[in-house]
């Protein structure tokens, strides 16, 4: 089995690619192979409503020059996808935004083809927004048929400057439980 990662974080490595990880470590013990691609630092568009995936249905965005068709590919192949972002303005990052809208459609033009996959929202947050930004998270979850791993608690932490999520307990016993849970959810469906 299988899952990817896809930090939508503008900082590579900071704290949503830490609480992605944290994730990761459980999943890791359960023997689920994990990738984390990071869209930091990348040029991502947003959909622009053409259709040309329902034309096309080649289970790509005609959008080609930016990293959203890999991780729609990643995504496709996987068993389970974690979709992480801090919280811009009480919401997800716009490259976060940018992979959800496209990879919605997509998937809708081409069967549903996520159905079943196990997903993940994870955010970080400085202070306050985190509850919207991982609801439109799970949002694209459901309507895309991807079934959700919850948690003992909502899926974020806090931290503003890199490494400030791991002093965050709470937060982060909440990604080693979503992890124990995702792999236990994972072995249900795929397993």
């Amino acid at each position: 089995m299988k899952v990817i990662g896809i930090n939508g974080s503008g900082r590579k490595d900071g704290n949503t690619a830490i609480l992605i990880n944290k994730v990761f470590d459980e999943l890791k013990k359960e023997g689920i192979e994990c990738e984390l691609i990071q869209l930091a630092g990348q040029t991502v568009h947003g959909c622009t409503a053409c259709y040309g995936c329902y034309k096309n249905k080649n289970n790509q965005c005609v959008i080609k020059d930016d990293p959203i068709n890999e991780c729609i590919e990643k995504m496709r192949t996987a068993d389970g996808i974690i979709l992480g972002s801090p919280v811009y303005v009480a919401d997800v990052s716009s490259e976060m935004k940018a992979l959800i809208d496209r990879a919605c459609l997509v998937s809708r033009a081409n069967d549903s083809m996520f159905r079943r996959k196990v997903g993940a929202a994870v955010t970080a947050v400085r202070r306050g927004g985190s509850i919207h930004a991982f609801d439109t998270i799970n949002h694209f979850f459901t309507i895309s048929e991807i079934m959700i791993a919850s948690s003992s608690y909502w899926n974020f932490a806090l931290g503003r400057e890199i490494g400030d999520v791991l002093k965050d307990e709470e937060g982060m016993l909440t990604m080693k439980i979503l992890g124990e849970n995702m792999a236990w959810l994972l072995k249900k469906i795929h397993g």
